[in-house]
């Protein structure tokens, strides 16, 4: 598969174009205008302090690129393989796991994004999983779901070569990837949900969420009453407006998911209040069901505030102390 190297993505970025991506035998319409780099040069116009952060080598981690995760079979018979890169200690243990999905509007972005993250992560004693999974231009919701939860199920079964303590799980996503985060961890008791692609016997049950600026409720007004054009990037992943497809706006909506078997949430927030929509009603729900829930907002930041410095080391730590308050040795 191809390798999303520095060089590429600006060359992706410079391009700003839909092409066409070759997945072993099956090809498919890909979007790549939203990477790091392409991140950076919008934001770095208002905010000039903004710098570009790459993933590094280490000896404390050991790295595992482009595992098959699953395969699936298109309409053609065609084999199209799903990814995941893997950032585990180096040293032999049991590790909490942190599964990782990108931004981009369900339609752009590519797990590459947040390997530097993982790759730190990993230096601190959690192991990193970046996935890749089917955006909007190949498959519309909820695939992408379907997808994410066959990831944390090869994770189980993989958990004693990744170093993956399978009870201390949780899953991250930043934008578009804080919508899937939250729904994939608040259905994790939810059949409908699971999909049967990949491995087969494990869960896809995670015990917490770090939500990073993605929205959890189609239908509040702050995300509702923003005006779209019929090929906005939700309603294009959703398969229609909220006036054509209600019932998906609100099934995929993670607040409308939450029981006795919800999970603890990070919310990590810019200071772009459209991409808060549903929060604030949903820590309520939370703590109606004695569910912990924590926020830090950057109050004057970007949305993808997390790709860059100077937010990048604080969501990492934000993270970090997350993870250790929810997953004690």
């Amino acid at each position: 598969p191809m390798k999303l190297s520095l060089k590429n993505t600006l060359l992706f970025a410079s391009l700003s174009i839909a092409t066409t991506y070759a997945q072993t035998t099956a090809t498919f319409e890909r979007d790549t205008t939203y990477t790091t780099y392409q991140a950076w040069t919008k934001i770095v116009k208002k905010y000039p302090q903004a710098r570009m952060v790459y993933e590094r080598s280490s000896e404390k981690v050991k790295v595992y690129n482009n595992e098959v995760y699953a395969s699936l079979k298109n309409t053609a018979g065609q084999t199209r393989d799903l990814h995941l890169d893997v950032f585990t200690p180096t040293q032999k243990g049991k590790y909490p796991a942190l599964i990782m999905i990108h931004g981009g509007g369900w339609r752009s972005g590519h797990k590459g994004m947040e390997r530097p993250l993982a790759q730190r992560l990993a230096e601190q004693g959690i192991v990193g999983i970046p996935v890749e999974y089917r955006l909007s231009l190949e498959a519309k919701y909820p695939e992408a779901i379907y997808d994410i939860k066959a990831a944390i199920r090869w994770v189980k079964r993989h958990a004693e070569q990744l170093n993956v303590d399978t009870t201390r799980m949780a899953i991250e996503g930043n934008s578009a990837g804080g919508q899937l985060a939250t729904l994939v961890g608040m259905t994790g008791y939810d059949p409908t949900f699971e999909g049967s692609e990949g491995l087969a016997g494990a869960t896809s049950r995670v015990q917490a969420v770090v939500n990073i600026d993605g929205v959890v409720d189609f239908l509040s007004p702050a995300s509702i009453k923003i005006p779209r054009k019929p090929d906005a990037a939700d309603a294009f992943w959703l398969g229609g407006t909220f006036e054509t497809a209600p019932n998906r706006w609100k099934e995929a909506s993670p607040i409308f998911h939450i029981d006795e078997h919800a999970v603890p949430v990070l919310f990590i927030c810019s200071g772009q209040p459209r991409f808060h929509s549903g929060r604030d009603e949903m820590i309520d729900l939370l703590t109606q069901q004695h569910i912990y829930t924590e926020v830090h907002t950057f109050a004057d930041s970007p949305h993808s505030f997390w790709l860059l410095d100077p937010w990048f080391e604080p969501t990492l730590q934000h993270i970090l102390a997350f993870m250790q308050k929810q997953f004690k040795p």
